[in-house]
């Protein structure tokens, strides 16, 4: 009921060597300009009390990454405001890319990961989040996963 991605669209091997990079698995930063954080897009699966999730990446602007990083470990952080992003992980299920959509980033309880929230477009993903996906959607989104996972690993 999860799928998630171990890193930002952005993010090469290459950087993990880089003074100026850095990723975790739950903050990156590019080059020291770029940033991000790991969060769920949670969708609903239809007549059940089931979740699908999404772990994506979400681009902050260094002031939001900031304060994020600064109350990263603090209890109370859930009652944060929300932070603006772009999502910055493709989804290989959707017919359009995944990348660029607006995102408010939810802060959790520690130990939480941020709630991702897409902005109410026609986009086939920020359709799900809304409406809810079937067990069936379920099903073809995981051998679609594990298609492209073995096409990988070749």
């Amino acid at each position: 009921m999860n799928y998630t991605t171990e890193a930002p669209a952005v993010w090469e091997p290459a950087f993990a060597d880089a003074e100026d990079c850095l990723l975790s698995t739950d903050q990156c930063m590019v080059h020291g300009q770029h940033y991000f954080v790991k969060g769920l897009i949670e969708i609903p699966v239809i007549g059940s009390d089931e979740v699908f999730s999404w772990g994506v990446w979400v681009s902050l602007s260094r002031e939001s990454f900031s304060r994020a990083s600064d109350l990263w470990d603090r209890s109370g952080r859930e009652a944060e405001k929300p932070y603006f992003g772009w999502l910055t992980t493709d989804l290989p299920v959707y017919p359009a890319t995944t990348l660029n959509l607006k995102t408010r980033v939810h802060t959790r309880p520690v130990g939480e990961r941020p709630f991702i929230e897409l902005e109410p477009t026609d986009h086939p993903l920020a359709v799900e989040q809304r409406t809810g996906i079937s067990l069936e959607r379920v099903r073809e989104i995981a051998s679609t996963v594990l298609h492209a996972d073995a096409g990988e690993q070749r």
